[in-house]
């Protein structure tokens, strides 16, 4: 029997330089086939099962799902040994308004204010004893 594996969602968030056509540029990089196998590669190998990237204006949202294995600590410490992830997150860094970042704390993890599932528990009457928590 194989074991299941639990997965942990985190989103991060970004934000591009305020110009039209690098942004532009910058989706283009990141379509299917555009993006480099060693990237790929890096991503899946660290133990993301999915990453989706939106884009709201200039600020980038990504949501990771990610193996319970995963830790940011290893991705970066493996990505920053791997010659073609650091050249494509060089190439990536004009795109991005990161001034006096570091690699590791560009993405910017966001805090979760509500999740719909902790509410799984309570009834939707107003003699819950969870109404109005």
């Amino acid at each position: 029997m194989v074991p299941v594996q639990s997965h942990r969602q985190y989103c991060l968030t970004l934000d591009l330089r305020d110009d039209e056509a690098l942004i532009r540029e910058y989706e283009d990089f990141h379509k299917p086939g555009r993006v480099w196998p060693e990237v790929i590669e890096s991503i899946r190998d660290a133990g993301i099962v999915d990453m989706r990237i939106y884009r709201a204006g200039v600020q980038l949202i990504m949501v990771m799902t990610v193996l319970d294995s995963f830790s940011f600590e290893d991705k970066a410490r493996k990505d920053s040994a791997n010659p073609k992830v650091v050249q494509w997150e060089r190439m990536m860094s004009r795109f991005q308004d990161v001034d006096g970042k570091t690699e590791a704390s560009k993405w910017q993890l966001v805090t979760s204010v509500f999740r719909l599932s902790e509410f799984d528990d309570c009834h939707r009457h107003r003699d819950d004893p969870c109404h109005g928590k």
